[in-house]
């Protein structure tokens, strides 16, 4: 079995603690590999390596770290389909989900090529009488990325380490300790391909207690982080508290809104996709169906004739619609909701927790699986399963459904499936989702638009990637100068020294 190692100034070490912790292949159960619980000294050495490295990486010419930013996208592209198995391995997603999953941390490395232009300051000559006015980027210093185990290659390597590094930011990744394999990979490409000096990025896998260095020491200036709701919480107050800067993306429970007049087969193929994709372990998945009751029951039966038809088996089975979840644990926890949701008297159109995949009978599957007449009071519609779980919530028109979709603590995404206009425009207008679909299931925006959740999915001022990713890893720096002749030099000096003009 390989013990795995971290990664400090781009070297691989032997960690020195006595606990390891098992990484699974999800569509066999087998254990692939065992990853270190670094210490509380091996996190530190981390730091200290990205601490150092700061000082020369952030003084390097920014066309410098462009041109280094284009070849690691083309490092990245050359290894595309090794990383998605690998991706798909330890996580469960079928092949064209870790495909998707690696092509969307190339995505932002392509934007972070741009860096040049979308970091620019501004300037203005002669702002009072004789004195210029710019004001300029400049990068943080260490950044920490705390890594959830659901996207191990779009997190880490798409929205914290691009634009971190392409700002002259230095980066200490904790990656997700049940799906580190990817990350760790292109951590190693990173160095032997990309060819970027030591120390830039850092990685070490461990435990939450230690962790804990990255929201307190005074070296890191800011923490990016994904995970749950209640971990976010605690992870932006506490860096707040010392004074970093904190972005936490964090847990969703995202509605689509179907009205009467939509294309029902149209929508019914983009909430398969929307909720059963990547077996419903994203937080932009589309768990809650608020239909109008006037097309509910057809909705319904297409829903699970088609969720019935998917092709459920091993993630890395090209012919694989829906692969495994992560973990047996997270398995069990999937099942738990759904009996729940039968409990508070949810009706059980679709059951997916028996399904056994012949030849990988000890892999972490569950099956598409639709609970019917779920009502606002119920808690397995209104909190995170994670999993491949439809809710449907019935409704007699728009404005019942958008107050019933708003009364959810989380405001990831929101969708609506019509062909009207006026109710798609109100529905931009009214929702309380941060990222809008209209007949879109899946409205996540491109590395060029901000990732940009509301209310209990997202805490911090500055959202991932776009230019909210870029002012998020730079800080202002604002420089007013004069130059005196000897005209100036006699005039006499006032208490704003010429800065207010009379």
């Amino acid at each position: 079995m390989e013990k795995k190692k971290y990664c400090v100034n781009g070297i691989w070490k032997e960690s020195k603690t006595d606990k390891y912790m098992e990484v699974t292949n999800s569509s066999t159960g087998e254990v692939m590999a065992l990853v270190p619980c670094c210490t509380a000294d091996e996190v530190e050495e981390a730091i200290a390596s990205a601490d150092e490295a700061f000082k020369t990486w952030s003084r390097m010419p920014l066309g410098r770290r462009t041109q280094m930013m284009f070849n690691w996208r083309n490092v990245l592209m050359n290894h595309l389909e090794e990383l998605t198995v690998l991706c798909s391995m330890e996580l469960g997603k079928n092949l064209n989900e870790a495909r998707g999953d690696v092509l969307k941390a190339i995505e932002p490395t392509e934007f972070a090529c741009g860096i040049s232009y979308s970091s620019q300051g501004v300037a203005s000559l002669q702002v009072t009488n004789g004195f210029d006015t710019a004001s300029y980027r400049m990068p943080l210093g260490v950044v920490a990325g705390i890594c959830p185990f659901n996207f191990p290659a779009m997190i880490p390597w798409g929205w914290m380490v691009p634009l971190a590094i392409a700002t002259g930011n230095t980066v200490v990744l904790k990656a997700a300790s049940q799906t580190p394999l990817t990350s760790m990979r292109i951590l190693e490409l990173f160095y032997t391909e990309g060819n970027f000096p030591a120390g830039v990025v850092n990685l070490v896998t461990t435990d939450r207690n230690n962790a804990e260095i990255l929201l307190t020491d005074s070296r890191i200036k800011a923490v990016t982080f994904v995970g749950t709701t209640a971990v976010g919480k605690h992870v932006y107050s506490t860096a707040a508290a010392h004074g970093k800067r904190v972005q936490a993306q964090t847990e969703a429970k995202n509605h689509c809104l179907v009205l009467e007049d939509c294309n029902l087969e149209a929508t019914v193929n983009a909430i398969i996709n929307s909720t059963y994709g990547c077996s419903g372990m994203r937080c932009m998945a589309l768990p809650v169906v608020v239909v109008q009751n006037s097309i509910a029951d057809k909705l319904v039966a297409m829903l699970k004739e088609k969720a019935q038809k998917m092709v459920i088996g091993c993630s890395y089975d090209e012919k694989t619609q829906l692969g495994a979840v992560v973990s047996q644990k997270h398995k069990e926890s999937i099942c738990r909701w759904i009996q729940k949701g039968i409990d508070e008297g949810a009706t059980l159109v679709l059951d997916g927790r028996d399904v056994v995949v012949e030849g990988y009978e000890n892999g972490f599957f569950v099956g598409p699986t639709i609970l019917d007449n779920v009502t606002e009071d119920m808690t397995v519609g209104n909190r995170e399963i994670f999993g491949p779980v439809t809710c449907i919530k019935r409704v007699e028109n728009y404005e019942e459904g958008i107050r019933i979709m708003n009364n959810n603590p989380f405001a990831n995404g929101s969708a609506i499936f019509t062909q009207s206009g006026y109710y798609a425009r109100r529905f931009e207008m009214d929702t309380d989702g941060g990222m809008v679909g209209i007949n879109v299931g899946i409205p996540v925006p491109s590395a060029y638009f901000p990732f940009s959740g509301n209310k209990d999915s997202f805490f911090g001022d500055q959202h991932v990637l776009g230019l909210d990713g870029v002012r998020f890893f730079t800080r202002a720096k604002t420089v007013t100068k004069h130059w005196y002749d000897e005209e100036a030099a006699k005039r006499k000096m006032d208490t704003w020294e010429g800065t207010v003009e009379r």
